[in-house]
């Protein structure tokens, strides 16, 4: 019976997975692709809409250690949210009322192994969130008055300098 049982867990993971990696192939938008090597952040003023694509605008250099920027897709008129930690591709649903932002913890995720990257602090910094703000084309997630991070629309083409 255990065994039938991580078989079936097994199984609806990379249903899930197989189901994330389709929906971002088919639904991207940006002339950026998943597989887009870190890049250098650039700021740009496009407003205070939360809905479209986000790029986190990297703060230490584990933020891009697998060579990859995250980013997240809010789909605004569904209260869902898709992307990638930088290493995993995740998806889930969010609560947004005016400036209020509350991501559901049941964010699901592909599980690769990426060395020298830890998302759990990544994961724990969205699940903290309570409100946002979006000043000068910067979207920053933030618990209280703690800026948790910072995203851009928009990558430039110089490569980060890793550490």
């Amino acid at each position: 019976m255990k065994r039938n049982q991580h078989f079936f867990t097994g199984l609806f993971f990379i249903c899930i997975a197989v189901a994330i990696a389709c929906h971002s192939k088919s639904s991207q938008t940006s002339r950026y692709s998943d597989t887009t090597s870190a890049k250098q952040v650039a700021y740009v003023n496009v407003g205070g809409s939360l809905e479209g694509k986000w790029y986190l605008q990297p703060e230490l250099a584990s933020d891009t250690s697998t060579g990859r920027i995250p980013e997240i897709t809010f789909h605004a008129s569904d209260g869902r949210f898709t992307g990638s930690t930088g290493c995993n591709r995740m998806s889930g649903t969010f609560i947004r009322k005016d400036d209020t932002l509350q991501f559901d913890s049941r964010i699901v995720s592909t599980r690769m192994a990426c060395i020298g990257y830890n998302e759990k602090p990544f994961i724990d910094n969205l699940l903290r969130t309570n409100h946002f703000v979006i000043k000068g084309g910067i979207l920053m997630l933030m618990y209280n008055e703690t800026v948790l991070s910072k995203w851009v629309r928009h990558l430039e083409d110089q490569p980060i300098k890793k550490a």
